[in-house]
């Protein structure tokens, strides 16, 4: 079931880059960042309580906030930092090199959560580090 949600993710996060690079026209980039945090949020919540999810609020531990917290922390820069380049720079030039994370997570995965580094890994790294870059120049 998770193949389905990722395939999800991945339209979605393609919608997000053309729908906010169309509407960014204009606006300021933290403005806009600002706005479609909002609307995240109000999403998010709207679903944990259809989901009633909020029963589970009191039983999050110490260690996961502040994991949880540092994370929201990197998606805001994140997010800071996509909205400028995407404002800045074409879309099919900075969806690219935002989506080198999938290379960056493999490799810290590797080092902090010491999950598996094989070699087909290592392959799709380089390969998505070589077709970012000829896509990007």
């Amino acid at each position: 079931m998770w193949i389905f949600f990722a395939a999800g993710s991945a339209v979605f996060a393609a919608l997000t880059s053309i729908l906010a690079k169309i509407g960014i026209e204009g606006v300021n980039s933290t403005l806009a960042t600002a706005i479609r945090t909002v609307v995240v949020v109000g999403m998010s919540w709207l679903m944990v309580f259809i989901t009633q999810a909020q029963k589970g609020l009191g039983q999050i531990s110490v260690k996961s906030w502040v994991f949880l917290i540092l994370s929201g922390l990197a998606t805001g820069a994140s997010w800071l930092c996509y909205y400028k380049a995407l404002q800045m720079g074409e879309a099919s030039k900075v969806v690219p090199i935002d989506k080198m994370s999938v290379v960056l997570t493999l490799i810290l995965a590797f080092v902090f959560l010491h999950e598996t580094f094989t070699w087909k890994t290592a392959v799709g790294c380089v390969l998505i580090t070589a077709g970012t870059f000829f896509m990007v120049l």
